[in-house]
């Protein structure tokens, strides 16, 4: 813990998920709202602490699969993908038409659990890539990442309404994991064993430098035509 790159990875993580929880807030939110009102709490932090347990799984098995041949390279160019789909303004939002509620605090932890469980897959795949296969950086960054969820969402979109930077830097994040990844790729390692370490450097910055070019080109061409749409 005393490694300067182990609290890297961490903050990585951590704003990571913040990035690409604000969905799983909502529903959180949503799912819990037709509780009484002493138990909305309840189901909170329970649909929370079940949600964050199968996230840490899934994430640690992620991080392990990336030591498998090409599977570096597969996750690579998954998390371009993830990146360019951030920069770009969703065309639906959460809202209570598509996400049930339920009135019993098992029902809505339940309904919480199965949402997390479909939605986080963009998360697991960021966090993994972040944690380079350590499952104690997975398990401390996704714990410390509960108050956040928990209790800061509203704060968070707020943040990412009001200064969308935050987010665009949030995808060259990813891009530039997904070039680190992609360099360290167990195929293609011998191959790069021998080159200068500017070119690790090189092709990380590429990383970002193409989440963000795709990214940017496609925001930017969306906000114009739902500005023609509205007009």
């Amino acid at each position: 813990m005393s490694d300067t790159e182990f609290w890297v990875a961490l903050l990585q993580i951590i704003w990571i998920d913040a990035l690409l929880s604000g969905d799983n807030a909502i529903v959180i939110a949503l799912a819990c709202r037709r509780l009484p009102a002493h138990q909305r709490r309840m189901g909170i932090i329970f649909g929370t602490g079940v949600a964050i347990l199968l996230r840490i799984i899934f994430a640690i098995f992620v991080a392990k699969l990336l030591g498998v041949p090409y599977l570096k390279l597969i996750g690579a160019v998954l998390l371009v993908w993830i990146a360019i789909k951030l920069i770009v303004p969703e065309d639906e939002e959460l809202s209570e038409d598509n996400v049930t509620g339920s009135g019993t605090l098992f029902g809505a932890i339940q309904t919480i659990v199965i949402a997390d469980a479909v939605m986080s897959f963009d998360n697991v795949v960021g966090i993994g890539a972040a944690a380079k296969g350590s499952a104690m950086l997975i398990v401390i960054g996704l714990l410390l990442s509960i108050p956040l969820i928990m209790w800061g969402s509203t704060l968070i979109l707020r943040l990412l309404d009001r200064y969308p930077l935050i987010i665009i830097l949030g995808g060259g994040l990813l891009g530039y994991l997904a070039g680190d990844i992609a360099y360290t790729d167990p195929v293609i390692a011998p191959l790069t064993q021998a080159l200068p370490a500017w070119v690790h450097w090189a092709v990380k910055i590429g990383g970002v430098i193409l989440a963000l070019a795709v990214g940017l080109t496609l925001r930017r061409r969306k906000i114009d035509n739902q500005r023609k749409g509205a007009a």
